[in-house]
This record gives C-alpha cells, sequence and structure tokens, in this order.
C-alpha cells in the first residue's frame, strides 16, 4: 500500500503576480510547520514538488527536518491563466463549468488535470508501496480530486479556495486509488473522506 500525501502550500504573497517566484507570506512561513508536524511521523520516503516557489517552500522545512531532497516536477505546476484575471472567482467558475474553458494563452482545466493526473500515476507506479509527499496548489490539486471523483466541482473548490495549507491523502492499493482524505490542519487534523466513484487503475488514465 501506498499513501501519497499532496499539500496545498500555504499563504503566499498575491502582490507578486509572477506565478513562478511569488513568495511565502510570514504567516505563510509560521503556517508550514502545520504540515511539518502533521507528516513528520508518516513515514514518508519521498518528497516530491511542483516547481514553483511557494509549494517548494511548503514542504522544505519537512525536506529538511527528513533530510529528503524535495524534487520538482513540472507536471505538478499550478493552472497557467496567461495573464493577472481580477475577478478570480467568475474565471473560475466558467473553467468550472467547462473543463475546456481557458484565456488565449492560457491552459483549460482538462490540460491541467491531464498533466496532474499523469504526473501523479507515474509516482504511484514508480513507488507503489511508498509515501510520498507532493507540493501541490488549490486548482491543480483540485481538478486531481475530480478525476477520481466527478462530482467534486466549483463549489468544492470554493470550500477550499482560502484554505492553506490544505492536505488530501489518496491511498493506493496495487496502484488502485481506494481512498482520498481531505485533512485540516486548522482543526486539530481533521480528517473528512472524499468518495470516489469507483476504484481507478493508474495505467487507464488516458
Amino acid at each position: 500500500m501506498g499513501e501519497i500525501y499532496f499539500v496545498r502550500h500555504v499563504e503566499s504573497d498575491i502582490r507578486v503576480h509572477d506565478e513562478f517566484s511569488r513568495p511565502l507570506t510570514e504567516k505563510g512561513l509560521q503556517d508550514r510547520a502545520l504540515v511539518t508536524n502533521y507528516l513528520k511521523d508518516k513515514n514518508i520516503q519521498y518528497i516530491y514538488s511542483s516547481p514553483y516557489v511557494r509549494a517548494v517552500d511548503t514542504v522544505k522545512e519537512l525536506s529538511e527536518m527528513l533530510a529528503i531532497d524535495v524534487a520538482c516536477i513540472e507536471g505538478f505546476r499550478e493552472r497557467s491563466i496567461s495573464s493577472w484575471v481580477e475577478d478570480f472567482n467568475t474565471f473560475s467558475q466558467r473553467q468550472w463549468d467547462d473543463f475546456n474553458y481557458r484565456l488565449s494563452s492560457g491552459e483549460c482545466l482538462r490540460e491541467v488535470q491531464l498533466r496532474n493526473v499523469t504526473a501523479l500515476m507515474e509516482l504511484v507506479q514508480l513507488h507503489p508501496e511508498g509515501n510520498c509527499v507532493i507540493g501541490s496548489h488549490g486548482t491543480a490539486l483540485s481538478t486531481i480530486i475530480n478525476h477520481f471523483n466527478p462530482h467534486f466541482g466549483f463549489e468544492d473548490f470554493s470550500k477550499i479556495k482560502g484554505l492553506m495549507p490544505w492536505i488530501v491523502k489518496i491511498t493506493f492499493i496495487y496502484q488502485v486509488a481506494i481512498k482520498i482524505e481531505s485533512i485540516d490542519v486548522f482543526k486539530n487534523n481533521e480528517i473528512t473522506t472524499i468518495g470516489l466513484s469507483k476504484p481507478i487503475l493508474t495505467n487507464n488514465f488516458k
């Protein structure tokens, strides 16, 4: 059995509009201790991340504690919007209503889901019985959940939009996803089960 812990990054400085280099806020730097404290005893063997600074820095403290290097995987990066969007809520709802909707040089959610789930499946096949941490993002992680549970949509995404950090644990047996759990580190690590539409083999994703 392998357990994947996705970590949606802690609070970052939205005054910095560059997606790659946006740093953590002081609150974010403090809150990442919640991530470290929750994951430090989970027998983590590998740590991966989106290449974006806010995702890497969220799991950096855990990486240093466990003496495990963070390996960045391009496929786990956040959705590319193409330009700064002032009305993010309306834009997000339109994308969730139509997975093929995107701005001229940005990505649609179907594209984001494809590369994120593909990257996930490759890791599960590489470490079928290993426990991994993956530094992630709100939209990217939500599209992964939607892959396993298509009922997870805009309303669910809206509920976690301001939840930073947020941990989602996906349990695999023989490369089959059997359980998804949401962990709220702000509520004494409260665990909520996110239903699966059906067990999904890793090699069935296209």
